[in-house]
């Protein structure tokens, strides 16, 4: 398994409230995390780094090593951590409000789970298809369910930051979970709205499949935003399953 992550400020925005890493845990089982921090000043930032490092520490002395624990673990830990980050913010007047989004994968022999707070996507490319595995915690996504908008209405709606989940929140915060299969040569692609924003999914698809690496294509996916209006930070972290066997 191949992964690695690339970070950009973007052209509009003068810090980057996305943070993104990849940790093992005892068992030498990786979990991968991209968060997109939310707050005035530096709030954003500082939400979504603590979430991933706390998350990520806790990961490092865990000795999960079956696709069931992982499940239960991921959801107490965002749960354990939205109540972390959520004193936080009510500790210092520059720290009120923030909050962040949260998207993580574990992967665990031919399976990954999946977990996730808020608008940032995990997406599966299988054979040249794009699939979005996760569901978008927002106020205008909610508004599509509902039929009340129309998908396309969704694009350029007002109020489309507006998110209904994201670790900071009172009270008890809902994890979205999903456990998938692997098969040999997908990819995984966890990504900041700033990417998804900017660049269609066909673009997504075509940019992983036709760059030459791993790297390349995440500097492509980066600079696609960018050229499109790179209006917010944008963040990506690919993850590769190649050859006959799964490893």
């Amino acid at each position: 398994m191949e992964v690695c992550f690339l970070s950009d400020v973007g052209k509009k925005r003068h810090t980057n409230q996305d943070y993104a890493q990849v940790y093992y845990n005892s068992q030498g089982y990786l979990l991968a995390l991209l968060a997109d921090g939310m707050g005035g000043h530096q709030a954003g930032d500082v939400a979504s780094m603590q979430a991933v490092e706390d998350i990520g520490k806790k990961w490092q002395e865990s000795e999960v090593s079956d696709s069931e624990a992982a499940t239960k673990w991921l959801i107490q830990t965002i749960q354990d951590e939205n109540q972390v980050i959520r004193e936080m913010g009510q500790s210092k007047a520059e720290l009120n409000g923030m909050g962040t989004t949260i998207v993580a994968v574990v992967s665990i022999g031919d399976q990954f789970t999946i977990a996730y707070v808020g608008d940032s996507r995990i997406y599966l490319l299988r054979q040249e298809e794009l699939i979005q595995l996760t569901e978008d915690h927002s106020l205008v996504n909610a508004l599509v369910k509902s039929g009340e908008i129309t998908p396309e209405m969704a694009v350029n709606h007002p109020r489309k930051n507006v998110l209904t989940r994201s670790i900071g929140m009172p009270n008890g915060l809902e994890v979205d979970v999903a456990n998938h299969f692997y098969r040999p040569g997908d990819y995984l692609l966890l990504c900041s709205d700033g990417l998804t924003n900017m660049v269609t999914d066909g673009e997504m698809a075509q940019i992983i499949e036709e760059s030459p690496s791993m790297p390349t294509a995440l500097q492509s996916l980066i600079d696609c935003a960018n050229e499109h209006g790179g209006f917010d930070n944008i963040t990506a972290l690919l993850l590769h399953y190649g050859g006959d066997e799964l490893a």
